[in-house]
């Protein structure tokens, strides 16, 4: 296995945290991406914590990385404008899943940038820096907040290296933090223009983005460049391309970061080939 690329996919907790690595694994990935409890809902989970060390234990044998992903209705961009109760909700949730991939011994935990529409559009940014700023009052863990560019299909925000790093330098705990990059939404989004996109290097160093970047959504895109929509496809067979993705991936800012597939599977069930595809592009 290539030394420093780290890739596989988003796979089930079915059975528990040691059993999404080791499905990780059997399939030949050395990363995987999971989601801390159940997607669709905000609740805290009290989670079995001897399970979660299982998972890290196994992780650290065999050499796989992780990243854990929020629940879908995490949005931080909506503050309190919806309710005290919602707010909370959302920021004990992420809480519980920062400890969750702690245990794990996972990088992180992605969010998305969250999007809001206000009369007073500042207002979603400052909700943001908030709400990270609640959730990482008092952590103390090394898995990091990862925030996630958006594709735009929800409005403007979070589809900007620019708004991406500025919400992190505004915040009270910049060292608990890092950031996701997805290519689709990138993509969709104009972030980059899926091919040699110097400029996309350029900005993103200046600007201290790579600095904190820790994973990667390796995700092909079903719509055409500044389409907004966030809609994966298999690599190599959407709009980007084997060209524009071996591109990116080869580049010296992404090696050695988590490479995850959020993708349809293959004819298995499992990402397997999509893996090998990649590592047979890199190598």
């Amino acid at each position: 296995m290539t030394t420093n690329l780290y890739i596989g996919s988003h796979v089930s907790t079915r059975g528990g945290y040691s059993k999404a690595a080791q499905r990780a694994y059997d399939m030949g990935a050395n990363a995987f991406q999971f989601f801390p409890k159940n997607p669709r809902g905000l609740g805290v989970k009290r989670f079995d914590v001897e399970e979660a060390l299982r998972c890290r234990a196994f992780c650290t044998k065999y050499g796989l990385r992780s990243i854990a992903h929020s629940p879908y209705p995490t949005n931080p961009a909506l503050g309190d404008s919806k309710g005290t109760g919602l707010y909370q909700g959302m920021v004990d949730s992420l809480k519980n899943d920062l400890h969750i991939a702690e245990a794990c011994g996972s990088a992180g935990v992605v969010v998305h940038f969250g999007h809001a529409k206000l009369s007073d559009p500042l207002a979603a940014y400052h909700h943001i820096i908030r709400f990270l700023d609640d959730v990482l009052t008092e952590w103390q863990g090394s898995a990091k907040l990862l925030i996630e560019n958006q594709a735009g299909d929800h409005g403007p925000m979070g589809t900007t290296l620019e708004e991406l790093v500025q919400i992190r330098n505004l915040s009270r705990y910049p060292h608990s933090i890092g950031f996701c990059l997805d290519t689709c939404h990138a993509y969709a989004s104009g972030l980059w223009n899926g091919s040699e996109d110097l400029e996309l290097l350029k900005k993103g160093r200046k600007l201290g983005y790579f600095d904190a970047l820790i994973a990667i959504h390796v995700n092909d895109s079903k719509y055409g460049y500044l389409s907004n929509k966030d809609r994966h496809e298999r690599v190599g067979q959407g709009f980007i391309g084997e060209k524009g993705l071996t591109w990116l991936l080869k580049q010296r800012e992404v090696k050695g970061l988590i490479w995850v597939l959020e993708t349809e599977t293959g004819e298995d069930g499992t990402h397997q080939d999509d893996i090998k595809r990649i590592r047979s592009w890199i190598i």
